[in-house]
């Protein structure tokens, strides 16, 4: 006889309001992670949602949206590309950065896009 010890899907949501981007992308790949579940495991992705409200009510300072820069490789020579936060901002919107931010601070092996499928970012 076995137990059935499949764990429920979960939701967690996240208000942005006046907070970091940092502390922010940090709970959210926490959650996303699978570690607040009692089913955590390493090699599998957590059936969690992740909703992020108010992220356009992010509070970030002048300095970090100017100082700082996403780069890309376009794969050919000479292809380097960079962007500042700012321009980032203004061309993709708020929710591209927070997804960018949570997207580095999780682990990229075979479990990355089933865990960012689960995150949902609402500006």
């Amino acid at each position: 006889m076995t137990l059935n010890t499949k764990p429920s899907p979960t939701s967690h949501t996240i208000d942005a309001t006046d907070r970091t981007l940092g502390r922010v992308a940090s709970e959210a790949a926490h959650a996303l992670l699978g570690k607040r579940s009692v089913h955590f495991a390493k090699n599998q992705a957590q059936p969690v949602t992740v909703t992020i409200n108010n992220a356009e009510k992010l509070h970030l300072p002048a300095r970090r949206t100017k100082g700082k820069i996403y780069t890309r490789y376009t794969g050919y020579p000479g292809g380097d590309r960079s962007m500042s936060m700012e321009v980032m901002i203004e061309k993709k919107g708020i929710a591209e950065v927070v997804k960018k931010t949570i997207e580095g601070m999780l682990p990229h092996n075979k479990l990355h896009k089933p865990r960012m499928k689960n995150l949902i970012i609402n500006a």
